[in-house]
């Protein structure tokens, strides 16, 4: 129970960007523009992996999936924001902050799955090309994604941990989003038991991921150096570089966002360390796949040129 002279909290005040406010326009329209690239980039693969027959691949496959995540992700964060730039400040429900909490952190933690499921077919297909035919079968792949996708939403148990948490008092979030670490310093609760069992799901859902990642290139990294020529080594290579970029870009950010000492300025720039994976990897993974890859290239190029027929003869 709360204290006499607090009162418990309902509402969540997201501060969004202070002390930014004479930016606000520029802001909004900085990810306003930046959410419809995400948005078409994304949506572009997602319809160029559904429609093509030759693109329907595990590689690929994976790879709308991922979209698809990224697309979900931004989404979660981003209206939201937009709104916050505009009015300043935003007061949201406790419940609406958790479904956002929940719904992030899950999304987030596919994209972590899907990678790693993503290097090990880049695995099969250069250290053991003559099986990968019989082990990625659509099946399988199938399996695969479902199995990211379900064990992740069945796996998250911080946010219910969250729920159970009392809030008394001071209810401000310096923050544009609901994330764990703001809204867990709120709490007049004990949250040494959260604190446990988001160690346990970081390494379950993060470390070994990620881990799992760094063995599959290890390997495929000793396996291209046993190749002979320069121009094999250099062409097994680029059949896993555009995956190896969205590992460094994924990585990458997660590491320079939470990898940082817990101090009051900590907090301040991770807020603008956290737009690195919310707006920055979700419209850098359909450049870096759609730049890297020469099939993604080739039917984006049929589908305008088909488009200019058409147009011509009408």
């Amino acid at each position: 129970m709360c204290e006499d002279n607090q009162t418990e909290v309902t509402m969540f005040l997201l501060l969004g960007f202070q002390g930014l406010y004479e930016y606000k326009i520029l802001l909004f329209i900085v990810f306003l523009l930046s959410y419809i690239v995400i948005l078409n980039g994304n949506l572009v693969l997602i319809v160029l992996v559904s429609t093509s027959d030759h693109l329907k691949i595990p590689m690929f496959i994976f790879l709308k999936h991922l979209a698809v995540s990224d697309v979900l992700i931004t989404s979660t964060i981003i209206p939201m924001m937009l709104d916050i730039i505009l009015r300043d400040e935003k007061e949201v429900s406790f419940c609406s902050c958790m479904i956002q909490l929940y719904m992030f952190s899950n999304f987030g933690f596919v994209q972590g799955f899907l990678i790693a499921v993503m290097s090990y077919d880049r695995y099969l297909a250069i250290c053991n090309p003559m099986r990968y035919n019989s082990i990625m079968v659509p099946h399988v792949c199938l399996k695969m994604i479902v199995g990211c996708w379900i064990l992740v939403f069945i796996a998250s148990s911080e946010v219910i941990i969250v729920f159970q948490l009392q809030f008394c008092g001071l209810n401000y979030i310096d923050h544009y989003f609901c994330d764990l670490i703001p809204i867990v310093e709120l709490s007049s609760s004990d949250t040494s038991i959260l604190f446990l069992v988001d160690f346990v799901m970081t390494i379950l859902m993060g470390v070994i991921p990620f881990s799992l990642i760094i063995i599959t290139y290890i390997i495929i990294f000793f396996t291209i150096l046993n190749i002979s020529s320069n121009s094999g080594r250099k062409k097994t290579f680029s059949t896993c570089s555009s995956h190896l970029a969205t590992v460094c870009a994924y990585y990458g950010t997660i590491i320079t966002v939470y990898m940082a000492p817990s101090d009051e300025s900590f907090f301040n720039l991770n807020k603008f360390r956290s737009l690195l994976y919310i707006v920055v990897t979700p419209m850098m993974n359909p450049i870096i796949y759609s730049l890297r890859n020469h099939e993604i290239r080739r039917t984006l190029q049929k589908i305008i040129v088909n488009i200019q027929i058409q147009v011509k003869t009408k």
